[in-house]
């Protein structure tokens, strides 16, 4: 089981090529890719893309990148020969109307706003795209290193909650019998009570307790409860992806919560359906990061 928070860094310098790719991913639903690179990384975005949906399901991702070329030929130096003899002619210009000598040096031009031009060199795109693979390949190794710690801790914790909710259902379930029959014994305290000394109808007695039986049966709930917290303990077994899963699930135990609480016609049953709720908002919580 995985989490979907994690960082990631991947760095080398091959052949005087120096790239480092960091990866930081948040919870979301689907696999949201967002780069920041140089521009002249555009054309590595869709291969990028591929290596990361290829090992990765879900999550916000945002993808760093940056790059320096170290080598002798990185960059080239040119000169604008037309504004160059430009400024020239207008040195020789400033000469002639001022009467005084031309002693420019080539020195003084290299100086002047836009003769020289600074080129990068062209990059081998091939040596570059194997190089990003690696470097991605790397980071996708740390954050998934780091998601699957993260997620063994959340998983942890979700075992120990869903203990806890097959706890409260075996007691709901030792409750609810307890609950039918104390309104047995009131109902029949009260009737007697009425009829102060009257014969009692005791097959009333049994039909209003049978209907009060059929409103307050839970015996479906719990068995649906117990059939979910199979299927949880399952699917946090997988090695797949099961965030969306866990998700359905908590869906259908808070519904079966709810359905036992609105039959709960007693303080202990109630107190022991809201702590049960509880729990699974916990887990809910914990399950919105897992993968």
């Amino acid at each position: 089981m995985l989490s979907m928070t994690g960082y990631g860094r991947g760095s080398r310098i091959e052949d005087g090529r120096d790239l480092t790719i960091e990866l930081k991913s948040v919870n979301h639903r689907f696999l949201d890719l967002a780069f920041r690179m140089p521009r002249t990384f555009a054309y590595l975005e869709d291969t990028l893309r591929g290596v990361l949906q290829s090992r990765l399901s879900r999550g916000h991702v945002d993808v760093f990148v940056t790059y320096k070329n170290l080598r002798e030929d990185s960059k080239s130096v040119t000169v604008d020969t037309a504004l160059l003899r430009a400024y020239m002619d207008a040195y020789n210009t400033i000469s002639e109307i001022s009467g005084m000598e031309n002693n420019v040096r080539p020195t003084n031009f290299a100086t002047l706003p836009d003769v020289l031009r600074v080129d990068e060199a062209d990059e081998d795109q091939d040596a570059l795209k194997d190089l990003a693979i690696k470097c991605l390949n790397d980071a996708i190794d740390q954050i998934l290193a780091m998601r699957e710690k993260e997620g063994k801790r959340m998983g942890d914790d979700v075992f120990m909650r869903l203990n806890n909710i097959e706890t409260m259902t075996a007691q709901v379930r030792e409750r609810a019998p307890f609950v039918v029959e104390e309104y047995r014994e009131k109902l029949t305290q009260k009737v007697a009570e009425i009829l102060d000394g009257q014969e009692i109808d005791l097959n009333r007695i049994t039909q209003e307790v049978a209907m009060f039986t059929d409103r307050v049966n839970i015996d479906e709930e719990i068995a649906r409860m117990n059939s979910h917290l199979k299927g949880m303990r399952d699917a946090m077994a997988s090695s797949e992806p099961i965030g969306r899963r866990l998700d359905f699930i908590v869906q259908e135990m808070n519904r079966e919560a709810n359905t036992m609480g609105s039959k709960a016609s007693d303080i202990t049953l109630v107190n022991l359906v809201v702590n049960l709720k509880s729990e699974i908002e916990k887990i809910r919580e914990q399950i919105q990061n897992i993968e």
